[in-house]
Order: structure tokens, then sequence, then C-alpha cells
């Protein structure tokens, strides 16, 4: 930690928070790009990037999640970020007119995990994320001594967490250069 005056950087993404900041700002993150960016913005010297996402279940989608597969597979070999993901959690619901489904695949345990378990790696904590429930955390990092910063949108943010860190950043106001290709909704009927 902090050798050479270099801060290190880890780094929780809530996948499902940032998917609806991308929806709003219509374009994809550029992942490629994120290290640089926070190394610069923050002074860091080394960086860790943690990945958390939920998947459906094969058979349940009409059409193929192999791309999200890719996806993940690039995240964790073509750019050395830790991917941790599970399948999403199909819960039936009994409701008036029908039986229904409802999925989770909610990851808030599995990041406070991680970032309490490498909490002795790293001087700043960059989370990707809205939640409310991650207050707790923040504040229990910034007790320890470690810098906690929060990105998600004014769409997605509890105002206790955007207030609780030592700053909050809109990423639908970030100017730099870390927004990929535009995104294309999936055809409704296919």
């Amino acid at each position: 930690m902090n050798q050479d005056g270099n801060k290190t950087i880890y780094v929780f993404i809530d996948a499902s928070n940032l998917w609806q900041a991308q929806k709003a700002k219509g374009r994809f993150f550029d992942y490629e790009k994120l290290p640089a960016y926070l190394k610069e913005k923050f002074s860091g010297g080394k960086i860790k990037v943690f990945y958390y996402t939920a998947y459906p279940a094969d058979g349940t989608r009409s059409y193929s999640i192999d791309s999200k597969h890719k996806f993940f597979t690039f995240l964790k070999k073509g750019l050395g970020f830790a991917v941790i993901k599970k399948e999403l959690k199909r819960i039936h619901i009994a409701e008036g007119n029908g039986d229904a489904i409802k999925e989770k695949g909610n990851m808030d345990v599995e990041i406070t995990i991680d970032a309490l378990h490498h909490i002795d790696k790293y001087d700043i904590a960059v989370l990707f994320s809205g939640d409310a429930d991650f207050l707790a955390l923040v504040s229990y990092l910034k007790n320890r001594d470690r810098e906690v910063y929060v990105f998600s949108s004014k769409n997605n943010i509890s105002q206790e967490l955007r207030t609780g860190g030592n700053g909050y950043f809109d990423v639908l106001d970030i100017e730099a250069d870390i927004w990929g290709r535009d995104l294309k909704f999936r055809d409704k009927n296919s």
C-alpha cells in the first residue's frame, strides 16, 4: 500500500447499478479506459477492479446469453478484473392472475465481503453503486482510514450514500473519454 507516494485503489463495481447509468446515458461504459481514468483522478499507483454481476440461467431467455459470458471472460482475461458472478435467483410469486417469476441477483454481500477481506491492501475504495445499504460499509472503511469514493448516477443514488463517502461522482457527468459505443436495445419481439 501507498508505496512511493502512489495510492493503491480497489474498485468495486455493482454491474446492475452501473447498467442503469449506461441505459440513462445511452452508451456502454468503456471498461478498458476505466483503470487509467481512476488512477489519474485519485493519483493511484496500483489498481484492482472487481466486477459483480448476476446473469440469467440457461434456457430462461428467448435469446442467447453467450455474449454475456464472452464479456465476463474479456473483463477477466483481457483486462485482469476479478469477475464475481452468480446465476439470477428465480422466485415464484403467486399473484391474483396467476403465478409470476421474479429474478433477483443482489451482489451487496459479495461486494462487502471483498471490500473487508482486502482492506489492508488498498488506500482508496471506489464503489460503483447507489444502494443505501452500502452506507455501513462506507462508514466502516472511512473509520479504518480508507478514502471512499462513490460513483453512480443522479437517477440511481441514495442521498445517504451520496453524502457518506469522501466524494460522490455522477457517472453521467463524467466528461473524460470513458464512454464506449452507443447502447442498442434488443427488439422485444426477438
